[in-house]
């Protein structure tokens, strides 16, 4: 009964994850493409109560995976908590008022299967038992250098791709969130919560926190969900997977069936994600949502490009 109970739980942070994004994104895409990579663009959607109320549920929604993750194992929680992804393109269906289409549901249920396949292959050890010490986390640091040399090359392009190298930097750096969250959990195990204010990682997973954060509220801001939200979903537990091996000693089961399993899963994740990518309901959710009951019509964005003034020559070369 308990094991349900920490299933649910998962399952209900995923719930909370994936309509904190789309309620973010929303928000996020109306800023315009000078705020990209500026602090000025939290100071803007700090503002704004839809973004504030998106990023509520996904806090609440990461202290419930938080839990799961102390109560199952990772190899059950990473594939549960990344079906955010699939709850998120369920609320954003009837928002953008499109029909669900099965390549879009299939796409996001072929990137969870490919999640769960790359955890399946690996033996995790429990909460306490595992080593996590501060020696460990180099892998960190060159994930970290992953993540800013991918959001760096979408600071040079436009539009989706931009989008999608910047979702990439936030999932990694998310991954390495989820890594301290791990190592912030074995720090409680028999201890109060005031030793969080005398731990490192107490302090890191706040910063990776704030950085992945800022991260995907640049990555919402260039393009359609479809474009950020996948990039998001595959390399956040692609990043937990290498930490928990490379920091926590998870240990890779290698074998002919294993290794082809692990490719089958390496596989499913990218056809996921981009199958997930060509969602017309994720393109279609800040133009729909504008109209909805009882929201105010947005200014128009760099998004929405105005019509070409013409020079009438009858009227004296007048614009009409």
């Amino acid at each position: 009964m308990d094991l349900d109970v920490d299933y649910a739980s998962a399952l209900v942070a995923a719930v909370l994850l994936g309509v904190g994004f789309v309620m973010q994104q929303y928000s996020a895409e109306q800023e315009p493409d000078s705020r990209f990579l500026s602090a000025r663009l939290l100071t803007d959607l700090l503002r704004k109560p839809r973004w504030l109320a998106g990023i509520g549920c996904m806090i609440v929604g990461q202290l419930v995976a938080a839990w799961a993750i102390g109560h199952i194992e990772l190899s059950l929680a990473e594939p549960l908590l990344t079906t955010y992804l699939l709850f998120a393109l369920i609320l954003a269906v009837p928002m953008s008022r499109q029909a669900f289409r099965l390549a879009e549901i299939a796409g996001a249920i072929i990137l969870c299967t490919g999640v769960a396949l790359l955890s399946s292959t690996r033996t995790t050890k429990p909460i306490g038992l595992s080593f996590g010490s501060f020696s460990h986390w180099p892998a960190a640091a060159i994930i970290a250098g992953i993540a800013f040399v991918a959001v760096q090359a979408g600071h040079r392009r436009q539009g989706q791709v931009r989008a999608s190298l910047t979702g990439v930097g936030a999932g990694l750096i998310f991954g390495i969130q989820d890594a301290l969250t791990r190592q912030t959990l074995e720090v409680l195990q028999g201890n109060s919560v005031t030793v969080l204010f005398t731990t490192w990682s107490a302090y890191a997973l706040l910063g990776a926190g704030i950085v992945g954060i800022w991260l995907m509220q640049n990555a919402f801001s260039a393009a359609p969900l479809r474009a950020s939200l996948p990039a998001i979903a595959a390399g956040e537990p692609l990043a937990g997977i290498v930490l928990g091996i490379v920091v926590f000693g998870d240990r890779i089961q290698v074998s002919p069936g294993m290794l082809a399993i692990e490719a089958g899963g390496l596989a499913a994740l990218i056809v996921g994600a981009i199958a997930v990518a060509r969602s017309s309901a994720f393109s279609s959710l800040r133009k729909i949502t504008s109209h909805l009951p009882g929201t105010a019509d947005p200014a128009p964005t760099r998004h929405e490009a105005e019509p070409p003034k013409v020079h009438d020559p009858a009227s004296g070369g007048a614009e009409r």
